[in-house]
């Protein structure tokens, strides 16, 4: 059975950061005319064009900063539930295949796909879904 943590769930802070990401996303579109996908983002730091890194390693580093800032205004980050390193690995390398066959993430595909009405979005966003719930189900429910 599943149970939701309710001293846990923060729904503004979670709306928030739904919109920023959004926002994001659409300045992104709008004024450079890119989809804001974290793997294309990551792997164009060294594979794009000169003038087109700085703008991803700026966003890569205000991801990275963003924990750090949160915990500025008082905030208190989640504990990160640790697991052996070899999951870790195996769990990232999974991803990154996956990344590679799907042509996108689920941000790029999730987010900003799908508000673009992208039929090839909704099917892989269908499938990473689906994917994770398996996942949760065979690791909690099977193994």
């Amino acid at each position: 059975m599943i149970t939701i943590d309710w001293t846990s769930f923060t729904p503004w802070s979670a709306l928030l950061g739904g919109a920023l990401i959004g926002l994001a996303a659409a300045i992104l579109v709008l004024f450079n005319g890119r989809v804001f996908g974290i793997s294309g983002l990551l792997s164009g730091t060294w594979t794009g064009q000169a003038g087109d890194r700085a703008w991803r390693w700026m966003a890569l580093l205000g991801m990275a900063a963003a924990p750090w800032l949160y915990r500025l205004i008082g905030e208190t980050v989640p504990p990160v539930q640790a697991q052996p390193w070899m999951w870790v690995v195996v769990a990232g390398l999974l991803v990154g295949f996956g990344t590679r066959l799907g042509s996108g993430c689920t941000s790029g595909h999730g987010v900003c796909g799908l508000s673009r009405l992208s039929p090839r979005s909704l099917v892989a966003t269908l499938a990473f879904m689906a994917s994770g719930f398996l996942t949760v189900f065979v690791l909690r429910h099977v193994l």
